[in-house]
């Protein structure tokens, strides 16, 4: 192969991984807001789901965790209870918090070897949070809201592969921009943080600001948060 040739491999090669982003063909990425239910997907689950394990860990580095063991459920991790396995074997989890987000693996055994390659789903989480718990009219409130996750690389690239965006918007849907002069919309050094500032006016009482997450143009979960008779549910 002649030196050109080999250098048009490398390019084609480089700009493949470029493409194809930071998980694989296959990864399945889930949004979800915190306190609601998930149900992660098992792609290569067998006839049989005593087959099926279900490993977990939150960050790159870290020693993964078994959550199922061929078909049951250990008792020694801290979402035991929250944990459930689907006739498809599926993965159930109720009552999402910001701890469950990371990396979870599906795997199928027989006779004590893997068959098969690994169905990974990689979790998000949204969740929203106030600088304030008490709220009266000409107060200056913040709300974060920030999306929890992990594929093994920076929040940067995972917005640039999966093209994720975050933003907030009014209760009439319509997105709020930094040229509003009621709102300061800012973003922090992670780009998976955006936060709303604002001071509360009489005609607040009950209003809502939503937070979106969207990938590839097309949202994919959202948290409510509202001030007034609803504070007392804050987040839907």
């Amino acid at each position: 192969m002649s030196d050109e040739c080999r250098v048009c491999l490398l390019g084609l090669i480089f700009l493949s991984s470029l493409l194809t982003g930071v998980s694989g063909v296959d990864d399945a990425h889930v949004f979800i807001s915190s306190g609601e239910n998930v149900h992660l997907p098992c792609n290569n689950a067998l006839h049989d789901c005593t087959s099926t394990t279900w490993n977990y860990n939150r960050f790159r580095d870290s020693a993964a965790v078994e959550l199922i063991g061929l078909g049951i459920k250990k008792k020694d991790t801290e979402s035991h209870e929250r944990l459930s396995l689907g006739s498809d074997c599926s993965l159930n989890i109720k009552a999402i918090s910001t701890e469950d987000y990371g990396s979870y693996i599906c795997r199928q055994y027989l006779n004590d070897k893997q068959q098969g390659t690994d169905s990974r789903v990689y979790l998000h989480v949204l969740h929203v949070s106030s600088s304030q718990t008490e709220i009266s009219a000409g107060l200056s409130v913040t709300l974060f809201c920030q999306l929890y996750s992990y594929t093994g690389v920076s929040c940067d690239d995972l917005i640039r592969s999966e093209r994720i965006q975050l933003f907030w918007v009014n209760q009439a849907g319509v997105k709020l921009t930094r040229s509003d002069s009621r709102y300061q919309i800012l973003s922090s050094s992670d780009p998976c943080i955006i936060t709303l500032n604002t001071t509360l006016l009489n005609e607040d009482d009950n209003r809502e600001w939503r937070c979106e997450v969207t990938q590839r143009d097309q949202v994919k979960t959202s948290v409510t948060y509202c001030f007034g008779l609803c504070f007392g549910r804050g987040l839907e």
